[in-house]
């Protein structure tokens, strides 16, 4: 690293003042005379930033010469966090610290004590990191780690702010970034709602591909037996390389009461000007997510959050599903053993895709004849009738003569629609005015994995993966701002405990 001009105790900003200078003289002169706009603002974005981190660098010189100073005339002992009291004191122990500017020399006094480490006051007062790259640059890192590749993330930060920081440092910033996530959102008080708003609770799963040693135990050890062929799966193997990762969401939403209708139109299509009552909005929409944890420790962070914003059960909770069985024995398990009543809807669009199924098994490909009787079938579910509609389906596929193999999507159809009956109840649904689709969830699923963690050739440690998932899950809440500072404090009190710079009260 270059050495830094001496900074004469008159003006201790000389050294960036002169920079400054001749860069001003510089844009001046004849030579930038003939600059275009784009060559102007890339000679600014580059010979700027050395003026930054020249100012940076001046002014933790001068805190420097003034700790120095005041210690030197005050002569005291020192008690770090420790307890410990340190007599010695030797200035001029220096740090580097890469920052959004560059690369800056912290110098501060250090209090020894034979057989305890260094103390240095200066780095509490500071709020220093305990590696080499600063908060702001790590607060940089995560953000763009989270929107793109690793390789992407630390080709941005190098464009902004110089060569500070490589791909594997990157990764560790955006793993020690996240840790502080499930505290954050255990310490929110939600903002409170009447007894009349719902609570509307949703989950899913996605498969996440991971390193061999990030595989749970099962997955290994499904992945490690030998396949029938060596180089090509044959019909029915699978890859086993992904690890599930569980996704919750928690929002309020206002009743808004609906047709059948107002959800699928008529066989035709719609007439007539009749406007569609609109279905209930979400607010305060919560999103959350692991790879780590197992699905019951997600599904109960979900009822975590509903139970902070509906604490006495006061509200109608309504859990939207796609009709795992192993979710849906998982939010039972929960509910009872906080004895909260909860309303549990099957998603209707899973429904639509079963009827789909059915409707091609019922009719040549390509047949219009198939899309009014899907809406047939799909305004009678709606209506509250799918054991009816599942009856109808059986008796169409046997009066069409379908061999097995033909109507078996017909016959899926009307068992699920008959198993499901008490989940597909969207009569009472509508009329109470509940929510009756997992768009949320399901669109949570493309943009926090399928858009980052599914982008091809991806290969995850646990760590990243969870980082980068619970990164993406704070930003899509519109949280990270107050995440950082809420992170910074806490990170703070890990590194300097009992002291009181960085400290941050959570709002409401």
């Amino acid at each position: 690293m270059e050495a830094y001009c001496a900074v004469p105790p008159d003006d201790p900003f000389a050294a960036s003042r002169d920079m400054f200078s001749a860069l001003a003289a510089e844009l001046a002169g004849p030579a930038a005379a003939g600059l275009t706009a784009c060559q102007l603002e890339d000679l600014l974005d580059e010979r700027g930033r050395e003026v930054l981190r020249q100012l940076l660098q001046d002014h933790f010189d001068l805190r420097a010469a003034r700790e120095e100073r005041q210690a030197r005339q005050r002569r005291a002992p020192a008690t770090g966090t420790d307890g410990i009291t340190r007599a010695r004191l030797e200035p001029g122990h220096g740090r580097l610290l890469a920052t959004l500017f560059g690369t800056v020399r912290v110098t501060r006094c250090a209090w020894r004590h034979p057989g305890a480490g260094n103390y240095c006051p200066a780095d509490a007062a500071l709020s220093l990191p305990a590696g080499r790259h600063s908060h702001s640059l790590e607060r940089l890192a995560a953000i763009e780690a989270a929107r793109g590749s690793f390789d992407a993330a630390r080709d941005a930060v190098t464009r902004r702010c110089g060569p500070v920081i490589g791909k594997r440092q990157l990764e560790q910033a955006v793993t020690g970034a996240a840790i502080d996530i499930p505290a954050f959102y255990a310490a929110r008080i939600p903002q409170p709602c009447t007894s009349r708003t719902l609570v509307v609770l949703s989950a899913d799963s996605k498969g996440i591909v991971m390193r061999p040693g990030a595989l749970r135990a099962a997955t290994a050890r499904a992945a490690a037996r030998l396949g029938k062929m060596r180089t090509r799966l044959t019909a029915g193997e699978k890859p086993n390389r992904k690890r599930m990762a569980t996704l919750v969401t928690v929002y309020d939403a206002e009743p808004a009461r609906r047709r059948p209708h107002d959800v699928i139109a008529p066989p035709g299509g719609r007439r007539g000007a009749r406007r569609l009552r609109p279905g209930p909005k979400a607010l305060a929409r919560w999103l959350a997510g692991s790879v780590r944890d197992d699905p019951a420790e997600v599904i109960a962070a979900a009822f975590d959050e509903a139970e902070a914003r509906d604490p006495l059960h006061l509200r109608t909770w309504v859990v939207l599903v796609d009709g795992a069985e192993h979710q849906l024995d998982l939010i039972r398990a929960e509910a009872a053993r906080r004895a909260v009543t909860i309303h549990i809807v099957i998603d209707i669009i899973h429904v639509l895709e079963y009827l789909w199924k059915a409707a091609w098994a019922l009719h040549p490909a390509g047949d219009p004849a198939a899309e009014d009787w899907v809406a047939v079938k799909a305004l009678a579910v709606l209506a509250g009738g799918s054991g009816r509609a599942a009856a109808a389906i059986t008796a169409e596929a046997g009066a069409a003569g379908l061999t097995a193999s033909q109507r078996a999507s017909a016959d899926t159809c009307a068992r699920y629609l008959s198993s499901k009956q008490q989940l597909l109840r969207y009569d009472q649904a509508l009329q109470a005015g509940w929510p009756i689709a997992t768009g949320i969830i399901e669109g949570a699923c493309r943009h926090l994995i399928a858009d980052r963690l599914d982008i091809g050739g991806a290969r995850w440690g646990l760590d990243g993966a969870e980082a980068v998932l619970t990164l993406r899950a704070v930003i899509s809440n519109g949280d990270f701002d107050e995440y950082w500072r809420y992170h910074l404090a806490r990170e703070h009190q890990r590194l300097y405990p009992g002291t009181t710079q960085g400290q941050y009260a959570l709002s409401a």
